[in-house]
């Protein structure tokens, strides 16, 4: 599986090669402000598994380091530096992502009401444990 993306005026671009580790959905505050929706959509997947091109613009929040395009503002990416995992905000793909279906919820003590739970899901009040990934 060959997955790729980009921002909104093509700037930043990603291959992504394998499935990925694990899929969720976010409805934590920063994850709402920064989608501009109720939630976020997001796949982990090994560092080492995404190629990226472009210049990208970082801010630092509780989670790691949120990448950006600097020219369009399109938010892409979140990983720690260091880390061998890199989150993909999985709206930025080129094509929709139908076939990823969130396996958790995370802040789901956020979650509006009129949102009912993924099924089959995991849910988290607040973040997932990291124990047993």
């Amino acid at each position: 599986m060959t997955l790729s993306g980009g921002c909104n005026c093509g700037q930043v671009r990603y291959e992504i090669e394998g499935a990925p580790l694990r899929t969720g959905l976010c409805h934590c505050a920063t994850c709402r402000k920064q989608s501009g929706s109720a939630f976020s959509f997001f796949g982990i997947w090994p560092r080492a598994s995404v190629t990226l091109s472009g210049e990208l613009g970082c801010w630092q929040v509780r989670a790691g380091g949120e990448r950006f395009c600097p020219r369009c503002g399109s938010q892409l990416f979140c990983w720690q530096e260091g880390s061998d995992e890199i989150e993909i905000k999985l709206g930025t793909l080129d094509e929709p992502p139908s076939t990823l279906v969130p396996g958790y919820e995370l802040w789901t003590i956020r979650r509006e009401r009129w949102l009912a739970p993924q099924a089959g899901a995991e849910q988290h009040w607040r973040d997932r444990e990291e124990a047993g990934d």
